[in-house]
């Protein structure tokens, strides 16, 4: 037992010596290693594809993936690759293709899928619209986001973080909804205070919302993982919750200040108005009801003291359509009516004073 030992410990010896040797010869002689390689390859193709499919057999997710992460690393070289392969094999091609075509199936949904596709064409030809435009995306792009994608929706963290943005944004709201105006004045004292050092001047909403989100951080009980996009996303969100609640509460002081307008001063409203109905028969205009007109003159001078800038042309069509339906209590008699300057015949339709513009210059 120990010879044998001993025989087994000298020939392990000397197999790492040999390794050993061969390593270094093969560094020392590169050129002839490869033309060795070379000559062994050429001489036994068979062996070397039967190599091949079987390792891709076994392996081919990895070779896929190698193969894909290649063409990303390098998109041009592999377009050039696949533009020349093309260019040679075309016979390769046109078969590839027409074994692709040969499904009955298949062939169909691309015919299908282009007849669609000029149907489409011709009916944005006929409405005057452009084309429609699409963004060819590279396989290299789709793998890129699917990757991204795919961290995304696969961290651990992602319910927590969508907790906190929620909630961050939540409170952002609420802060800016109670505290704007106060906000707003420490803006102002910030920028005039810069402005007295001789500072770069700054816009007042950027100072507004900076304070703001420092605030509801300092006061957050957990934003660790919010991130400076979820910060923006936030203060987007805010910004538009505070338009709408601006713009809501313009529109109800409109419709408020109009209607009382209107009641107040019903009759001198129609006699203004009949004086425009006429102007606008002279003049060769279409044809306006009384009714709309004195909306439109009322409107005109409630706009005057009111503040109005958050609210669209559709926002102050609607406010006169629903001052007109408030206005429109039906007369005991059509000679009550006719005095009160008032059309006792025509039906009130908020789409007819959609249809005529506000006669307020440019404002509307």
């Amino acid at each position: 037992m120990r010879r044998a030992t001993a025989r087994k410990r000298r020939e392990a010896d000397t197999r790492a010596k040999a390794r050993v040797r061969v390593r270094v010869w093969r560094e020392e002689h590169p050129d002839r290693v490869r033309e060795y390689q070379q000559q062994w390859v050429e001489g036994n193709r068979d062996k070397v594809r039967e190599y091949y499919n079987r390792y891709y057999h076994s392996h081919q997710a990895e070779v896929s993936a190698r193969a894909a992460a290649r063409r990303d690393a390098d998109p041009e070289r592999a377009k050039a690759a696949q533009r020349a392969w093309a260019k040679k094999h075309k016979d390769r091609r046109a078969e590839l293709q027409r074994a692709r075509r040969a499904d009955p199936e298949v062939y169909a949904a691309e015919l299908e899928a282009n007849a669609a596709a000029r149907r489409l064409k011709r009916a944005l030809a006929r409405a005057g619209m452009p084309p429609k435009l699409l963004h060819p995306s590279t396989a290299a792009e789709r793998r890129a986001n699917e990757r991204a994608a795919g961290e995304f929706f696969e961290d651990e963290r992602l319910p927590e973080r969508l907790r906190q943005s929620a909630a961050f944004a939540q409170s952002l709201t609420k802060h800016m909804f109670k505290h704007h105006a106060r906000m707003r004045e420490f803006a102002v004292s910030y920028i005039a205070t810069r402005d007295r050092m001789g500072l770069p001047p700054v816009q007042v909403d950027d100072v507004v919302w900076a304070r703001a989100v420092e605030i509801v951080l300092d006061s957050s009980r957990r934003v660790d993982l919010i991130t400076s996009r979820d910060v923006a996303a936030a203060v987007r969100s805010a910004k538009a919750a505070i338009r709408r609640e601006e713009r809501q509460r313009q529109y109800d002081q409109l419709v408020k200040a109009l209607g009382a307008h209107m009641r107040r001063h019903r009759a001198r409203l129609a006699v203004e108005a009949g004086v425009e109905v006429r102007a606008r028969a002279r003049r060769g205009k279409p044809r306006v009801t009384l009714d709309v007109i004195a909306v439109q003159v009322g409107l005109e001078e409630v706009a005057e003291n009111m503040r109005t800038d958050g609210l669209t042309k559709d926002d102050v069509r609607r406010a006169m359509a629903s001052v007109y339906r408030q206005s429109q209590a039906p007369a005991e008699t059509a000679d009550e009516a006719e005095d009160q300057g008032l059309s006792a015949s025509w039906k009130p339709v908020a789409s007819d004073i959609s249809r005529h513009r506000p006669a307020i210059g440019s404002r509307w």
